[in-house]
């Protein structure tokens, strides 16, 4: 049981990146004015990187159940934990909790901890 919720953690943590980069490129860039012109490349990529480093993230914890090494199973959920809870924090905090992404992000963290 505790494998299978690091692996639901590790599908859902893909799920939400796909959505933050969609909706970062589809709803929020394409309204923004950020000048110069490489400031907003630059805001465009940095983005893109928590995408990135979530999927990346959610990838971990889907392989953490084949890992032979318990202290790679603590300090993978241990940091994921730790990188999706500052993410529900800050997305709570900067839309005053009016946005389903620290809800979800929570969820991620309820359950790579519950399969800890």
């Amino acid at each position: 049981m505790r494998d299978l919720l690091l692996q639901c953690a590790g599908v859902a943590a893909i799920i939400v990146a796909v959505i933050h980069g969609l909706v970062g490129e589809m709803k929020v860039f394409p309204r923004v004015q950020i000048e110069p012109v490489q400031l907003r490349t630059l805001i465009r990529l940095v983005w893109q990187t928590s995408t990135v480093a979530w999927a990346g993230g959610g990838i971990l914890l889907i392989a953490t159940p084949w890992m032979a090494s318990a202290p790679a199973r603590h300090w993978i959920v241990i940091t994921l934990a730790c990188v999706f809870a500052f993410a529900a924090v800050a997305n709570a905090w900067a839309t005053r909790g009016r946005h389903f992404g620290w809800m979800a992000l929570s969820a991620i963290v309820a359950m790579a901890v519950a399969g800890y």
